[in-house]
């Protein structure tokens, strides 16, 4: 299924006109730490996603699996659908963010809050997921038994270096991060695919 074309559907055209929407409307109004944060959010999904495939190509089991019909499969457990999800939800996840960074609720700086209450939300919307079976996991250290490794390792830090990139205090030092997450995932998808063969 892999890079498959002959699944290819046309929603997916749409959906990505969308994506691309979503940011050109950020750059527009030159929201550029908005921007930057949703690349980090994209990319971060993307690190997961490779240490999946290589966790699957080392033990013939991914930690997680997208089974269901896909206009692309990328990898294990990525589609063309999820990441373009992705690619918006990392924009929408700063777009809620208070202004003042430093606020704080009962002692707890209001970025933790958030990726924490968003994490929970996106592992609601996983278990569901997983129930109608557009979504499988393999290993009983990451599953409904046992949820939280999916809230703190797969979307906490998403939401945690959307959040850093977002907060940084200059242009500058945002393009050089998300460069380098950037350019860390093309080595990887390069190294570990074409080169290796392990993707």
């Amino acid at each position: 299924m892999l890079l498959d074309g002959h699944s290819f559907e046309w929603n997916i055209i749409p959906i990505l006109v969308l994506v691309v929407y979503a940011y050109a409307d950020q750059v527009a109004a030159q929201r550029w730490k908005v921007v930057f944060a949703g690349l980090a959010f994209w990319l971060m999904d993307w690190v997961n996603e490779i240490i999946n495939a290589l966790i699957n190509h080392f033990t013939h089991h991914p930690v997680w699996g997208t089974p269901s019909a896909s206009s692309l499969t990328i990898l294990a457990g990525l589609n063309i659908e999820i990441s373009l999800m992705f690619a918006v939800m990392g924009l929408l996840s700063v777009r809620l963010l208070p202004e003042n960074r430093n606020l704080a609720f009962y002692g707890i700086n209001n970025r933790f809050w958030f990726a924490g209450i968003n994490s929970i939300l996106c592992v609601l919307v996983e278990l569901e997921l997983h129930h109608i079976g557009a979504l499988q996991w393999y290993w009983p250290w990451w599953n409904t038994s046992f949820p939280f490794l999916i809230w703190l390792l797969g979307y906490m830090p998403f939401f945690l270096v959307a959040y850093w990139v977002y907060d940084m205090p200059a242009t500058l030092h945002q393009r050089q991060t998300v460069s380098r997450l950037f350019l860390t995932v093309v080595l990887a998808l390069t190294l570990f695919g074409p080169v290796l063969r392990w993707l």
